[in-house]
């Protein structure tokens, strides 16, 4: 069984940190790509970050450039989201994803696993 877990979503202020964590599990192998997408209330599911299996593509929305750093430890079949300078609009639930396919503007649609999502909340 196919199983994504995220965890190290919190309270931050403005400003502040986090780092977000997915454990994948279930895969018959490390060669999928995996990202990661919000939602914040109201609003649809966006995709934010995505990297390929050896790491060879990486795409960030733009909203997010500069901020956000994914990275993969196949080893540990877990992928990580760094973010920095995090905003109140950055605030949502934040989803890790699996795909088949490639990593690159466009791609997201494809993503077909998910996890259960942890929520992540800017605010002073």
């Amino acid at each position: 069984q196919r199983q994504l877990v995220e965890s190290g979503g919190g309270l931050v202020q403005p400003g502040g940190s986090l780092r977000l964590s997915c454990a994948a599990s279930g895969f018959a192998s490390p060669s999928y790509t995996l990202g990661w997408f919000r939602q914040a209330p109201g609003k649809e599911r966006e995709g934010v970050s995505c990297i390929t299996s050896n790491a060879d593509s990486i795409n960030y929305v733009d909203s997010v450039k500069g901020r956000f750093t994914i990275s993969r430890d196949n080893a540990k079949n877990t992928v990580y989201l760094q973010i920095n300078g995090l905003k109140p609009e950055d605030t949502a639930t934040y989803y890790c994803a699996a795909s088949s396919f490639g990593c690159r503007t466009g791609y997201y649609r494809f993503f077909n696993y998910w996890g259960q999502g942890t929520q992540v909340t800017v605010s002073s």
